[in-house]
């Protein structure tokens, strides 16, 4: 990256957010500590003290005791609270300029858009090749409301308005804007339920998908000069409402409701734009029949009988107006009526596919309540002696018929009314409206099974509608998943149902558990190696596997530069379509407003069609490079086990982090581990895992073993192997740039008192070495001078973690207040007010991180 792209950003987001942010500073939102004026004081402090050696507490008592001498404690715990809303605020700002000055930063025909892809295409000779891969792949995008988004619908309408303003520069514009920031709330007084959550989300289906995906679309038609004979290759996926693993508050009434506001919320788009394309087609036989359209759909909004039965109904009126169109008026305003018809073809009457997901040992436990239910004990104890094969005979053999009456237990009840909200909604919205079922934490092939005889037994039918999805996410698990999966191909029952779904398999790959299981490198290595063994035991059976990632959204979860990732794959690894998981504020972060959108869902899409254009481009892994990198995850896994077997390993983060704060903060309706009881690593989520150790700017699962794993093989003279493996293969470069991502995103200064504490210094000074082992070893494998070599990523990353300093020096001050109060009256009254200070600081520090590590 060369010094141009470093002034473009410095121009464009650098230099307008300070003046824009100096002006928010002086808006009178409080009169009474002036907390605008402060702020900036608070701000310097902390670069300069952090400097010094000083800490958190020291910082804030220097602060009060210089700007504040002889306030109340009211007022000092008031002003921060000020701080962390003014601090919630200028994220919000510094997000909208930035993507206001995202045309000036981004080629929208550049690499990775479509424009590119389908031009050098042509240069090459592979138009025909090109409209093949169209016909057969499939994009699939899915939202999940992981609670790492905080931003409410008010606010991110405003980040859209504030962004067209700054873009525009129109000054006033915004400074009314800023205004209306600093009045409306960010935080919710109540925890939201599922059914806020999907609301919350389809804004941006409405908002943005519904605009962007249907463009790309038309992009590649227009590029192209032809018309494609297949549209729906970009599929939109939903988890809120429908992902109750672990989250008992997520029942079948919320599945069907989620549901039915997926299906008003596309039925109301689509009468917006008929109403549009009424101003428009004003032509003698096209008036009339587009008015039609819009009040049939407006009875189908409201389930009149004599609204449309299906999608495929409304497009049949829509075609046959386009002829019209065609024949009668010269294809006069032809365009939006073509545009409207692929929105249709995209969206059907369901908007995206609502996904319902149970863990594993969920529906193990109502099988067997089933058949002591319908068989008694005896058959209960002999069905536990039997191997998984002998299991599966068993359940095969089986001709109950069963409802939610065959048990009492809440979950178990909430699974069978799931399954049958499966096919209500299938009647109401469509097949493709919910067609999966997500089974968390896969183990053997009964977990896959189990889904198909429950459903058997529900609705009585041979034939299921439905994908059934095994979620691998432990190391183990990855370990074995090729032989689970030959063990269902192989199961005669199932291979029928495979027939019967086109032999089509999908299997999800879970990065967030599996970091948190094994740590990056081995992770991400053994998800690699197991894509590649279910690959050729799916070939090898006849059968298309299909990869779904639950890549969340840091690095550390399998995110940072995710197309980057796909387009390293090489050929030994399935590739009809990509499926992955976009959740929290990597949502908003990467497809907040239309541009935004476009860009990021091309840069995904070319990367899978292109591996195939071009095959030589991303060859697979040579036997010395994967013998290497096998190495290299081993060391990197042995030294992440042994920081994970401190003994004061999760007491460490529970003390000094943020980790017992994401089930008290009103952010999300998922609790913060699966079951009850006490907290332990294995039912602890991966979220609030991975978010705490960002809130702590110490990143560990994007790094921790990689810069072992570097020295060691150093000391065995394999250093130059290593280089040498970075230049010639990019799934590696991709591994180490999205760690090098974590590793810019740590700040160590900021818990440096912890280096001398007696009961964490131990794991600090672990954690502290390896930052700074995993930072020097792997910018000496890239051959760089320092991390991230892409400016404007880091340059973005440097402003961002500037703006919320004070907020983090916040939040570990009150972390530390709350860890020397006592167990009296007075001390409980004080802990409470600092554990709100604590949770209040969560929601802007993760906002400004993008993508949490």
């Amino acid at each position: 990256m060369d010094q141009t792209a470093l002034k473009k950003f410095d121009r464009h987001v650098g230099t307008k957010y300070h003046l824009f942010n100096s002006l928010f500073l002086r808006l009178p939102f409080d009169l009474i500590h002036q907390t605008g004026i402060l702020l900036p004081l608070l701000s310097e402090l902390c670069q300069t003290s952090y400097k010094m050696g000083k800490s958190p507490q020291e910082i804030i008592d220097g602060f009060f005791e210089e700007y504040l001498t002889g306030a109340e404690a009211s007022e000092k715990t008031d002003l921060l609270f000020n701080f962390i809303k003014y601090i919630e605020r200028q994220v919000v700002l510094f997000d909208a300029v930035e993507e206001a000055a995202f045309d000036k930063l981004h080629d929208p025909d550049g690499p990775g858009t479509v424009y590119d892809m389908v031009t050098k295409a042509q240069s090459n000779g592979l138009s025909e090749s090109l409209l093949h891969k169209l016909e057969e792949y499939r994009l699939r995008i899915v939202l999940t409301a992981h609670p790492t988004q905080f931003y409410p619908g008010t606010v991110l309408g405003i980040i859209t308005d504030l962004s067209a303003a700054i873009r525009d520069n129109r000054i006033f514009e915004v400074n009314d804007l800023l205004l209306q920031l600093g009045k409306t709330p960010f935080v919710k007084r109540t925890k939201p339920t599922p059914l806020d959550e999907a609301k919350s989300l389809i804004w941006f289906l409405r908002k943005v998908f519904y605009d962007a995906v249907p463009e790309i679309v038309t992009k590649i038609e227009d590029t192209l000069q032809i018309p494609l004979p297949r549209k729906d290759f970009i599929d939109l996926g939903f988890w809120p409402g429908g992902d109750r693993d672990g989250n008992p508050n997520v029942t079948a009434e919320i599945t069907l409701e989620t549901a039915a506001q997926l299906r008003k919320a596309i039925l109301n788009c689509y009468i917006e734009d008929v109403h549009k394309l009424r101003r428009r087609l004003t032509f003698q036989h096209v008036y009339e029949q587009i008015t039609a359209i819009g009040e049939k759909l407006g009875k189908t909004l409201f389930d009149d009988v004599n609204g449309y039965s299906g999608p495929a109904a409304l497009t049949e009126e829509l075609l046959a107006l386009r002829l019209v169109l065609e024949q009668q008026h010269d294809n006069l305003f032809a365009e939006g009526l073509d545009e409207f018809i692929t929105k249709v073809s995209l969206f059907g009457f369901h908007f995206a596919s609502l996904d319902i997901r149970q863990e594993s040992r969920k529906h193990e436990a109502l099988v067997e309540e089933i058949i002591l239910h319908k068989a008694g004990q005896p058959a209960l104890d002999a069905y536990r002696l039997k191997s998984i094969h002998d299991k599966m005979e068993y359940l095969n053999s089986c001709t109950w018929t069963i409802d939610a009456n065959v048990t009492n237990d809440p979950t178990s009840i909430d699974i069978i009314r799931s399954m049958q909200a499966i096919r209500k909604i299938q009647q109401t919205n469509g097949t493709k409206a919910c067609h999966r079922y997500v089974i968390s934490n896969s183990r053997h092939a009964l977990d896959v099974f189990s889904i198909l005889m429950l459903m058997k037994w529900i609705h009585g039918h041979d034939q299921q509608n439905l994908d059934i999805v095994p979620l691998f996410e432990s190391i183990d698990d990855l370990g074995t998943a090729a032989e689970v999966m030959q063990e269902l191909y192989s199961f005669a029952p199932y291979a029928v149902h495979l027939k019967a779904r086109g032999q089509v398999q999908t299997v999800m790959l879970g990065f967030s558990d599996g970091t948190k299981d094994g740590g990056y490198l081995k992770a991400n290595w053994s998800i690699y190696t197991c894509k590649e063994e279910v690959t050729a035991t799916s070939r090898a059976n006849g059968v298309k596997v299909i990869f779904f990632d639950g890549r969340g959204g840091p690095p550390a979860r399998g995110g940072g530069n995710t197309h980057k990732f796909y387009s390293s794959l090489g050929p030994s690894i399935e590739n009809k379509e990509i499926q992955l998981t976009i959740q929290g504020q990597t949502i908003s972060s990467n497809f907040g407003n239309k541009d935004l959108a476009i860009y990021n869902i091309e840069q995904l899409l070319t990367a899978g069609i292109e591996n195939d254009l071009y095959p030589n481009r991303t060859p697979g892994l040579t036997t010395e490079q994967r013998s290497l990198i096998n190495d290299m995850a081993d060391k990197a896994y042995q030294s992440y086990v042994e920081l994970k077997s401190h003994p004061d390993f999760l007491t460490y983060l529970q003390e000094n982090g943020t980790l017992s704060y994401y089930g008290e903060s009103n952010i999300s309706s998922r609790p913060d581990k699966r079951g009850g009881g006490k907290m332990t690593l294995e039912s602890l989520r991966a979220i609030p895992f991975v978010g705490s150790w960002s809130q702590l700017k110490q990143n560990v699962p994007g790094y921790y073993g990689f810069g072992t794993a570097l020295q060691q093989l150093n000391a065995s003279g394999q250093g130059e192997e290593v280089k040498d493996l970075y230049h010639e293969s990019r799934f590696f470069q991709t591994l180490v740039g999205n760690s090098m991502q974590s590793l810019a995103k740590c700040y160590f200064p900021l818990t440096a008192f912890l280096s001398t504490d007696p009961e964490f210094g131990e794991i600090w000074n672990m954690i502290h070495e390896e930052f700074e082992r995993s930072q020097q070893l792997l910018i000496q494998t890239t051959g760089e001078v320092q991390l991230l070599g892409n400016q404007t990523i880091r340059e973005s990353i440097h402003l961002r973690e500037d703006i919320v300093l004070p907020l983090l020096t916040i939040q570990q001050y009150a972390l530390l207040q709350i860890n020397h109060l006592g167990d009296s009256e007075g001390d409980q009254t004080l802990k409470a007010l600092y554990r709100k200070l604590v949770t209040r600081t969560m929601p802007g520090i993760i906002n400004a991180a993008r993508n949490s590590a």
